[in-house]
């Protein structure tokens, strides 16, 4: 009991307390993603999607978006393995070569070039720094095929340096930005005899914007009846009525992504 007791004291005044402090720092930035969740609702309303890319791990909110339970269609990952692969760390696929792949301005019109995308559809970008080529380019592109596009970034670390692609940063070619009220840096906890600080933040901050984000334009498209189904687990629906919302929230993510894809039509 004395050991639990201990732990615990020492994560709440660490980690734990930090995370607090950020989730109180996203709520503020209610109108901001009131005006995210409203372009959202707009395209999927309206049949289209909201594409959504992160690269490192910034893959993490994508895959929270859809598909997971509690999820519905109408939002549509982009992710490339070659700047996601994380476990394995060095060697083949290793994170020199992820993190150098992320900085090579050109490759997100080749991305871009497997899509035929235009509105109403929408582009949500993740990237804490907000300084690597491949998101900027990814917001450029959106941009210049008439899409609005939602940042989701850290202020600060895009602060921190100045930035080297031509167009800024990514917060620069944004319509709406959503700060993950990260530190420079990222990572949240000082410890003494520590020169640098662990726990990292972002992740969690993305994790909720973007289940906030889920939540408020739900709650949108239920008041304009074009509300999609929803993935549902058995334990709550049973499992006949989970497979039939499952297989229904596929074939709509299907039917919406296959107009998208160019050459597919």
């Amino acid at each position: 009991m004395g050991a639990d007791s201990t732990l615990t004291a020492r994560v709440e005044t660490g980690f734990l307390a930090s995370a607090h402090e950020l989730l109180d720092r996203i709520a503020a930035q209610s109108a901001e993603i009131d005006a995210a969740s409203g372009l959202c609702a707009d395209a999927i309303a309206a049949g289209g999607l909201v594409h959504l890319f992160g690269t490192g791990h910034s893959r993490i909110p994508v895959e929270e978006m859809f598909p997971r339970y509690g999820s519905y269609p109408g939002f549509n990952p982009i992710v490339e393995l070659s700047m996601t692969f994380h476990t394995q760390v060095v060697g083949s696929n290793g994170q020199r070569q992820a993190m150098f792949i992320e900085r090579v301005e050109g490759l997100a019109d080749r991305i871009l070039a497997n899509f035929d995308l235009s509105p109403p559809d929408v582009m949500m970008i993740f990237s804490a720094s907000g300084l690597s080529a491949v998101p900027i380019e990814m917001a450029l592109g959106a941009r210049e095929r008439g899409l609005k596009v939602i940042a989701v970034t850290s202020v600060a670390q895009s602060d921190v340096r100045e930035a080297t692609h031509r167009a800024g940063r990514l917060l620069d070619n944004a319509d709406v930005v959503l700060d993950l009220a990260t530190p420079r840096g990222d990572a949240m906890v000082r410890i003494d005899g520590l020169d640098t600080p662990v726990a990292p933040g972002s992740s969690l901050a993305a994790v909720a914007i973007v289940n906030e984000i889920k939540v408020r334009t739900a709650a949108l498209l239920v008041a304009r009846g074009a509300m999609p189904p929803v993935l549902t687990s058995a334990s709550v629906v049973g499992r006949e009525e989970s497979e039939r919302l499952f297989d229904s929230a596929y074939a709509e993510h299907a039917r919406r992504v296959s107009k998208t894809l160019r050459g597919a039509a």
